[in-house]
């Protein structure tokens, strides 16, 4: 074999291999689509709610129609996947059935709350549905929310998928913090870390 022809077939080889194994090493990383992205927030206080950088009281026990939260609220947005992950801690708490994350429906109203209920039941708001337990006083939890509009949202937690919902289209954005929901009362104390976004 002349050398030309055995450079040509020894390329053809190697080629042959990279063309097989590079879609394989393609789909062991599909979380190189997401991007990493610092939205911007308000921070929202209202009634006994304080707020001290990651840290989030409800300071009161009342109940009722009056709004008692200590949250930040981020910016909207319309389309793509969006993903959400933070870490909570809650280190007092007297009342339950506090929201920790919400994804919020623009103008519409609520979409999804995750709460906590005194005991560490972690459940849905608007449909009741339990998620998880064990967010007792002490304990980190780790909560992921993926977000697509129109198509659907799904609720890890520390890293276990726990809930899939479907989701309308239109606008929306994240919450976090502790918001007193209408059949909750305070006090509660959480501190939340480890935030961090990511869209596709």
């Amino acid at each position: 074999m002349s050398l030309k022809r055995y450079a040509a077939a020894l390329c053809g080889a190697v080629c042959g291999v990279t063309m097989m194994v590079a879609p394989a090493a393609s789909a062991q990383t599909p979380a190189a689509t997401w991007i990493e992205y610092s939205p911007s927030f308000k921070v929202q206080q209202e009634g006994c709610g304080k707020v001290s950088d990651l840290t989030f009281q409800l300071t009161c026990s009342k109940s009722g129609a009056s709004h008692d939260r200590a949250e930040r609220r981020y910016v909207d947005y319309t389309s793509g996947a969006h993903k959400f992950e933070g870490t909570f801690k809650i280190t007092s708490q007297g009342g339950s059935r506090i929201s920790l994350k919400q994804t919020f429906h623009g103008t519409q109203g609520p979409y999804f709350l995750l709460a906590v209920e005194n005991g560490g039941r972690l459940y849905s708001v608007e449909n009741q549905k339990t998620i998880a337990t064990g967010a007792t006083i002490g304990t980190p939890v780790t909560v992921d929310t993926v977000h697509t509009a129109g198509k659907t949202i799904q609720v890890y937690i520390n890293g276990a998928l726990k809930y899939t919902e479907s989701s309308p289209g239109g606008t929306f954005y994240d919450k976090f913090g502790a918001y007193r929901t209408a059949s909750g009362k305070g006090p509660i104390t959480v501190q939340w870390s480890d935030i961090h976004f990511w869209h596709q």
